[in-house]
């Protein structure tokens, strides 16, 4: 190497910009938070969830109904909460192991994440949402049976509010989601490109 490539290469090193490149303090913090915001909500989903199926039990086993429908209605009600708690137990192990990783595993991290977010969306949250809707019309039949007036308007309302939370609030929900997670990977793409580039 001759002192012409040496120079060179002093001269690329001192005027490269560095200004927008985040500091590694800066890539832990952006790490740590998008770990603990998702821990976060995960436990308080998966409370959410096990306080619900509490609540249901409580109900079912405390009040005394006179229709089988009520109690088969409570149980899937039941089932749909503690899947939801299992999945997301079982997803806070993965978040619990991101505490110290490299750029490109953070990358691989947040890709695994929206493999695992179509996944939910499209295939436990279908069965998930059809076990606990089919739960609550079956629990409500008891209350209104005796009301046909009532049995049509309640089943009625409850239906179109299942309707309005599956094709509007649930699709929304998921591209809010997804357009995070996609914003996310993009600027750590961009700091990598950036890192490669100097």
């Amino acid at each position: 190497m001759n002192m012409d490539n040496l120079d060179d290469l002093k001269t690329v090193w001192h005027t490269a910009k560095t200004d927008k490149l985040p500091t590694s303090k800066e890539m832990l913090k952006l790490i740590g938070t998008f770990r603990n915001q998702k821990l976060r909500n995960k436990w308080l989903m998966i409370i959410s969830c096990l306080l619900f199926s509490s609540l249901i039990i409580a109900v079912l086993f405390f009040v005394s109904f006179k229709e089988i429908t009520t109690y088969i209605g409570g149980g899937l009600m039941v089932i749909s909460g503690l899947l939801v708690a299992a999945m997301n137990i079982r997803s806070i192990k993965r978040f619990k192991h991101l505490d110290n990783c490299s750029n490109l595993e953070f990358i691989e991290f947040i890709e695994q994440t929206r493999q695992n977010q179509i996944y939910y969306y499209k295939k436990t949250m279908v069965r998930v949402v059809l076990l606990c809707s089919v739960g609550w019309l079956m629990y409500l039949y008891e209350f209104i049976s005796k009301y046909p007036i009532w049995l049509f308007a309640l089943y009625s309302i409850a239906i179109i509010y299942l309707a309005f939370l599956w094709f509007i609030i649930r699709p929304r929900s998921f591209n809010k989601d997804a357009a995070k997670l996609v914003a996310t990977r993009e600027k750590m793409e961009t700091i990598l490109q950036q890192l490669k580039n100097k």
